[in-house]
């Protein structure tokens, strides 16, 4: 009998959307609808993707469309859709053009496939996984963006390269809103199982903590054209493997408060565990007077955000 695989949708055929498709393609872990309102653009890389099946060994399939009917029945839609950063622009700079976007995709979500997880990748991240809770009028648990995985990854990497020690040794944790104001969980960021403030000076982790949070930023420079797309594609990837696997897994997502931190009505980032629901609980973390304070002040610059929509 031959095995069913579940299906992810991936709204968006651009670098990050094609780059999620071929990780979670040959990973095996489910089949794709790859869709794009550029129909040859999603149909194009799909073909591709396939010519390379037999080169990676997976039976995994891709669609690529423009069809919002080929995502009925997925267990989650990843929504990349949107512009992406251009040098000297910030995230919230994207928040008029991109929140037409993100309410069209949710829309079409709610109707095509109105039982899947919703994933969000455009920016401004907050904003735009507030939008589509509302949009979509699901639970809350099923829609959440990605943003937390990815800030605490830059973290982590460049504190391992500053430490000169191996990547998979530390454990970050990032917090807030994605952004300037993203909130560095120092009480529970450890290298080697030691406290990393034990084995920086504040000085030095503070310039670490300014690069992470301008690593986005430093990246769009660099390329001159578009953002970064392998790690978001991975940190997305991570939260999809945590889902259908029913881990339990504790992942920082951009996540809709209801008291929760003593914050309500917001969507912002915070460690969730992960199930086939999506969200089976959020986690609330002790935090130091500082970082507590760093947290709501990161919220507010989330509710300015939410209130520009």
């Amino acid at each position: 009998m031959k095995q069913s695989f579940p299906k992810v949708s991936i709204i968006g055929a651009g670098s990050v959307g094609a780059t999620l498709a071929q990780r979670v393609l040959e990973s095996g872990l489910a089949d794709i609808v790859l869709l794009d309102i550029a129909k040859n653009l999603a149909i194009g890389k799909a073909f591709d993707m396939l010519d390379a099946s037999p080169i990676v060994g997976h039976e995994r399939s891709i669609v690529g469309t423009d069809d919002y009917n080929q995502i009925a029945g997925s267990a989650i839609v990843v929504i990349t859709a949107g512009l992406p950063r251009k040098p000297g622009m910030s995230r919230e700079d994207l928040i008029a053009k991109n929140s037409a976007i993100v309410r069209n995709v949710s829309e079409n979500v709610r109707k095509y496939s109105p039982e899947a997880i919703v994933v969000i990748v455009a920016n401004p991240l907050d904003a735009m996984t507030y939008l589509a809770y509302k949009t979509t009028g699901f639970k809350r648990e099923r829609v959440m963006g990605m943003a937390g995985e990815l800030d605490g990854a830059r973290f982590a990497y460049l504190l391992a390269d500053e430490l000169k020690v191996s990547r998979s040794s530390v454990s970050a944790c990032m917090m807030g809103s994605h952004g300037d104001t993203m909130v560095p969980v120092l009480s529970e960021t450890f290298v080697g199982g030691k406290p990393v403030s034990d084995l920086l000076s504040r000085e030095k982790l503070d310039a670490i903590i300014a690069r992470t949070r301008k690593r986005g930023g430093e990246i769009v420079g660099l390329l001159g054209s578009g953002s970064a797309y392998y790690s978001p594609s991975a940190g997305v990837f991570k939260m999809i493997k945590a889902i259908l696997s029913d881990s339990g897994q504790t992942v920082v997502v951009s996540a809709f408060l209801e008291g929760e931190y003593g914050l309500k009505g917001i969507a912002i980032g915070v460690p969730c565990k992960m199930g086939k629901n999506g969200i089976k609980e959020i986690v609330e973390l002790k935090m130091s007077k500082e970082e507590r304070d760093a947290f709501n002040a990161s919220a507010e610059t989330a509710r300015g955000s939410i209130s520009n929509l």
